[in-house]
């Protein structure tokens, strides 16, 4: 698919992979604040995004955490634009279908494989909307080119960059093994018509002495007709994850002041949530596979979960329930949007939102009730405190479908963005997230669950880790040789 738009064609680079969860969305975040600092007006954009973190625009639009992070490094509002597209898979093999900003369905995947033309089209004219505001656009694939079986219906690798007009760099991750095999696999098996946009591949995650590698560098050169222009080392950074693959606690932080313990659901979402926990020093953030694992820490947190119903009854079986029954009052519990919702006393999906249409009984640890609702609530801003929280607001952004009913017996710490605190047995449910992003959440947080929180500001902390990425990759990539004849 050749670009044939009429409009302006600016122009753009775009980062694929060997697979998923080699550094593409980092590295896409890289570029964009590099070019940002050069002085260049840049944009992200991913036509088509699969994945369970996703955040809400100022003007009530749903798009994925990773171009929003992209749009910061660009020193830039979060736009859809920027991702047109996005899947949200909710078990039983079907996934939400986001066309930009808006829930449009639910599908399975042979479903969706046929709607391809008609969200190309979509992208494509987001594509188009976006660049003409913009001197230069930074592309990001998703999952491999090489994947055979899915060339046909691609609408975000080589044909999206065919359409752009793209300068493909192909992002391998040497820490899992094999990374020339990988890069020369994923070459070979690009379809011909495509393989010219490939100009370069990036080895990524890199550790160690990089002399080293050189001489395989040199091998590869012989083997394939594109060069490798970067290495870039493995570098500690807390930026929000796109894949739950990537999910990994703190092993080089266990003997920190405050150990905060994520129950690891089979549908987690928004894990996005605890990126600020995990930049902080005196945090040791893990996720718990085992409900012995609870009585060892000091705050236990349900997360959100795209499949409230099953993630409860996995909760149940597994023995995670009766283990959060034991713990509360001794250690706090923070349930999380669909977290909350498994907290309160009942959870009915009449309509089948997120399957098969039904009821089960909740943890019972707040009073609540939650209906799912076949509209979903998308809102971001700040929400006024009540009670003795008067005069102080809490800031982050909804995201559910559920309408929660709440009995009395619990504090509500706002009118509105329902967070309820009870406080005989330290139980804390909201329906915001972010929660931790902010110092003036953090410092309610901390009073709240007398916890020794620290009150930091991560949007500093994510702007110092983008600066450091942006300036590992003018350290080492051919930052020259990728723009040449581009700026």
């Amino acid at each position: 698919m050749q670009n044939t738009s009429n409009k302006r064609k600016v122009p753009s680079i775009m980062f694929q992979g060997t697979g998923s969860g080699v550094g593409k969305s980092l590295i896409t975040a890289g570029f964009c604040r590099l070019l940002q600092q050069r002085g260049v007006r840049v944009a992200p954009f991913k036509s088509q995004n699969m994945a369970l973190n996703a955040g809400v625009t100022a003007d009530g639009l749903e798009m994925g955490r990773a171009q929003i992070l992209q749009a910061e490094a660009a020193c830039l509002a979060p736009d859809v634009r920027m991702n047109p597209i996005l899947l949200k898979p909710q078990g039983q093999s079907r996934s939400q279908l986001v066309r930009l900003g808006r829930v449009t369905g639910t599908y399975s995947a042979r479903e969706y494989y046929t709607l391809s033309s008609e969200n190309l089209a979509i992208a494509s004219a987001a594509y188009d909307s976006l660049s003409s505001e913009y001197d230069f656009i930074v592309l990001e694939g998703a999952g491999s080119p090489a994947e055979i079986n899915l060339q046909g219906t691609d609408i975000v690798n080589m044909r999206m960059a065919q359409y752009a007009g793209s300068r493909v760099f192909v992002v391998g991750d040497i820490d899992r093994g094999g990374v020339f095999a990988w890069l020369k696999g994923t070459y070979d098996l690009v379809p011909d018509a495509a393989r010219s946009l490939i100009h370069g591949f990036l080895i990524n995650k890199f550790r160690g002495d990089v002399s080293l590698l050189q001489p395989g560098i040199e091998m590869f050169a012989d083997l394939v007709p594109v060069p490798v222009q970067g290495v870039i080392p493995w570098l500690r950074l807390s930026l929000e994850e796109e894949d739950s693959q990537d999910l990994a606690s703190d092993t080089d932080k266990m003997n920190t002041r405050l150990r905060v313990g994520v129950v690891r659901l089979p549908h987690i979402s928004n894990f996005s949530d605890f990126a600020a926990l995990k930049a902080m020093e005196e945090v040791h953030l893990t996720y718990l596979h085992n409900p012995a694992e609870l009585s060892h820490c000091d705050l236990v947190i349900l997360p959100g979960s795209k499949y409230s119903l099953h993630d409860l009854d996995f909760l149940q079986r597994s023995g995670f329930a009766t283990s959060l029954h034991a713990v509360a009052g001794r250690i706090p519990i923070m349930g999380i949007c669909g977290g909350l919702q498994m907290l309160g006393e009942r959870l009915e999906d009449p309509h089948g939102v997120e399957g098969q249409p039904g009821a089960v009984q909740g943890l019972g640890l707040l009073p609540l009730t939650t209906i799912m609702a076949r509209n979903k609530t998308l809102r971001k801003g700040s929400w006024a405190g009540m009670g003795r929280w008067a005069g102080q607001t809490l800031s982050g952004y909804e995201m559910h479908v559920g309408r929660s009913c709440v009995a009395s017996g619990v504090e509500h710490l706002s009118a509105d963005g329902l967070c309820l605190w009870d406080g005989s047995r330290r139980i804390f449910g909201t329906y915001l997230h972010g929660l931790f992003d902010s110092a003036a959440n953090l410092r309610i947080l901390a009073e709240l669950l007398r916890l020794p929180l620290p009150v930091v500001d991560y949007q500093n902390e994510k702007e110092r880790q983008l600066n450091l990425l942006a300036q590992t990759l003018e350290e080492h990539c051919d930052i020259d040789a990728m723009l040449e004849g581009l700026l």
